[in-house]
């Protein structure tokens, strides 16, 4: 199967220009809720350039040989949701859009404290089919950039970084692939 390998220099950069699109679609969040494990580097990126607080959701969508499950569950939850939530503009943040029902999970679940609005901005948005759909009430959907459906080597994957940057250099598509 061919894989991307994307490096941290490759992953600042898309956030940096998520970031920028942000900005100028004119929204303007109160938080970011990264969607825990894959979102929390991109939010933390994004908190540089948007600086504003970041609050950590666990959404487990895939067993532990990375295989998807029936559905997602949480597994951690922002406390006091309903204080923190409440009334915001949230942005919702992962790595890679795959199938799109981790997604879909998470902001149902955010829809339930009554957020002001909820944009949603993914590293990566794989060209696929989708299992599932982002909810109507979110406007502002962004991808940092739309690959093909190949699996993601992420560098806080990986045990070995240098083997990573020497597998992102040498790929075809040094860099992670389209849309750079």
């Amino acid at each position: 199967m061919e894989k991307y390998y994307f490096t941290y220099e490759d992953i600042h950069r898309t956030a940096r220009d998520i970031a920028e699109r942000v900005v100028s679609s004119g929204f303007e969040p109160d938080v970011i809720v990264a969607i825990g494990s894959g979102g929390f580097i991109p939010a933390r990126i994004l908190r540089t350039f948007l600086g504003k607080p970041i609050l950590a959701v666990g959404i487990a969508y895939y067993d532990a040989d990375d295989k998807p499950s029936e559905l997602p569950r949480k597994v951690q939850w922002v406390e006091e949701a309903e204080k923190k939530l409440a009334g915001k503009r949230i942005l919702l943040v992962d790595e890679v859009d795959d199938s799109r029902t981790t997604l879909e999970y998470c902001v149902r679940e955010l829809l339930r404290h009554r957020p002001a609005e909820i944009a949603v901005a993914v590293l990566h948005d794989k060209r696929k089919e989708k299992r599932g759909a982002i909810p109507p009430e979110v406007k502002r959907y962004i991808a940092g950039r739309t690959i093909e459906d190949r699996w993601v080597c992420y560098p806080w994957d990986a045990l070995d970084i240098d083997g990573h940057v020497a597998a992102a250099a040498a790929s075809s598509d040094a860099g992670g692939g389209e849309g750079r």
